[in-house]
């Protein structure tokens, strides 16, 4: 019985999915460029226009520029076993498809099934910040949404400095019962950005891939104005920097943040940030030369990317106390300090681009990994069905666009973001795990990407994730296993009767 469960998938069938051709199948059409930046469209987005500010203020204080080393170091093992294995592996699937390949089909439905909801409540939690910039942008221009229509039930918003507000995110000192005040009904912004981005993945990977570079451009052209404005006012004003690094890690408030151990939960809150590597390896099927590409994708968006985060927390951190950052538009909030009065209004359009392509590569890795499964036969054959002229499964991205876009219009996704991270990093375990266990079972296998001192890599792959996990707190454990255990009766009642691999298993046996 246990054998059955943790049968692989042979790399043999592997290497026949990843020659496929034709009108059913993915279309090939990524190249080195386009998966780079689909990787950046995914990392630059809620990292760095709201999590360093949050992470800052709660958890580590100027010290999180730390906490974005430590989180960068933890990707950097786990990047280097992705693209091993995307170069040896090259189909849609990413973690989900090397943990069938090397530990077996029960661990490879664990994985695939928390990769679905790493990815639905991270674009929910995206578009929910989406909506915010969106609706203070529009503000900016005195077009206003009706705010019942711009967050979710119940929720308190005020009218303070031309732009409605969350309540609680009033400026101390300031009495809200003095100012307009609406209560929020349905997130109709969010909603309609989450099924926008829905529709341009049902038109295809390509014109999504080149919206996705256009949109990488401006953001990284307005991190990067940032980090000039910023770092040139600082340069300036080196008395400011010193007061607001100093200290530059806080004493521990004896509830776990701040301190030494406050930048590891600082590492562990900002993991959402690095979302997107993985999401590139969810392409493999779709790239030209996946061999060659996919390394350079992932590796390449994530060097890039921790380094933009390093500096942007470093300089975000001396314009603004920590204590003040935890706001919506914390790098709107420090580019204000330099007096700079186009600067706010730079960084709110590149928070709406930003956001947007984490959106749309979250939903992209979504519907990828949906895909795998039921080519497998773990999910239902519809989920799988391409559609004749785009090539997408298009079923799967509509259904799955739907359930997202009511998460964020609904209900506060703010808590379930941290489900993201433990899904993450649970992720990243599992591939770390897969290389070392494919170099013992077969070391002949050709590896056009190599990763470098295994056992090590992998080995402080997995202590380094499984460190961070243990950082969480206990409410996204009991989540993720509630999902998890929610997932096993699907495998049990539909996926093991319908596996491909079983199949093949069983009618083995039979000869």
């Amino acid at each position: 019985m246990i054998s059955r469960l943790l049968r692989i998938k042979p790399m043999s069938m592997l290497s026949a999915e990843a020659g496929e051709q034709g009108e059913h199948t993915l279309k090939r059409s990524l190249g080195a460029v386009n998966l780079i930046t689909l990787g950046i469209g995914a990392i630059i987005g809620a990292g760095i226009f709201v999590l360093t500010g949050t992470a800052a203020a709660n958890n580590a204080g100027p010290a999180v520029s730390l906490s974005f080393v430590l989180a960068g170091i933890t990707c950097a093992f786990a990047g280097l076993c992705y693209a091993e294995f995307a170069s040896i592996i090259p189909i849609a699937g990413s973690a989900y498809t090397y943990g069938y390949a090397t530990l077996g089909e029960l661990v490879a439905w664990i994985i695939g099934w928390d990769l679905c909801l790493e990815y639905g409540f991270g674009a929910a939690t995206v578009a929910s910040g989406w909506s915010g910039y969106f609706t203070a942008l529009l503000a900016q221009f005195h077009i206003y949404i009706a705010p019942q229509f711009t967050a979710t039930p119940g929720a308190k918003l005020v009218f303070f400095k031309s732009e409605w507000m969350p309540l609680a995110s009033l400026p101390s000192g300031i009495d809200g019962s003095l100012l307009p005040h609406a209560t929020g009904a349905f997130n109709l912004v969010a909603f309609l950005a989450i099924l926008v981005v829905t529709s341009v993945l049902v038109i295809g990977i390509k014109e999504s891939a080149n919206l996705n570079s256009v949109i990488v451009f401006v953001k990284l052209t307005v991190v990067a104005i940032f980090i000039i404005v910023g770092g040139w006012f600082l340069i300036k004003h080196p008395d400011l920097a010193t007061h607001n690094w100093h200290p530059f890690i806080p004493k521990a408030d004896g509830h776990g943040n701040f301190g030494m151990n406050g930048i590891a939960v600082g590492a562990a809150s900002v993991f959402f940030a690095y979302i997107g590597f993985d999401a590139v390896s969810t392409a493999a099927q779709e790239a030209k030369n996946p061999k060659r590409d996919m390394p350079i994708g992932i590796l390449g968006s994530l060097v890039i990317c921790t380094v933009l985060y390093i500096i942007v927390s470093t300089i975000l951190t001396g314009l603004v106390n920590y204590k003040a950052l935890n706001v919506a538009a914390p790098v709107a909030l420090g580019i204000k300090v330099t007096g700079v009065s186009w600067g706010e209004l730079l960084v709110t359009i590149g928070a709406v681009f930003g956001l947007g392509t984490v959106m749309l590569v979250m939903l992209l890795g979504q519907s990828r990994v949906l895909y795998s499964m039921s080519k497998d036969g773990l999910l239902w054959h519809w989920v799988s069905a391409i559609h004749p002229k785009f090539r997408t499964p298009w079923i799967s991205t509509i259904v799955v666009g739907v359930l997202v876009a009511v998460m964020p219009a609904f209900f506060d996704v703010e808590q379930l973001s941290k489900l993201v991270n433990i899904g993450t990093l649970l992720a990243f375990t599992i591939v770390s795990a897969g290389v070392w266990v494919l170099r013992v079972r077969r070391p002949d296998l050709p590896r056009p990407f190599k990763t470098p001192l295994v056992p090590l890599v992998p080995i402080l792959g997995i202590i380094s994730a499984l460190f961070l996990m243990t950082r969480l707190p206990l409410f996204t454990w009991k989540v993720m296993i509630g999902w998890l255990l929610f997932g096993l009766i699907i495998y049990f009642s539909y996926s093991r009767k319908h596996s491909k691999v079983q199949q093949m298993k069983n009618a083995q046996a039979a000869d």
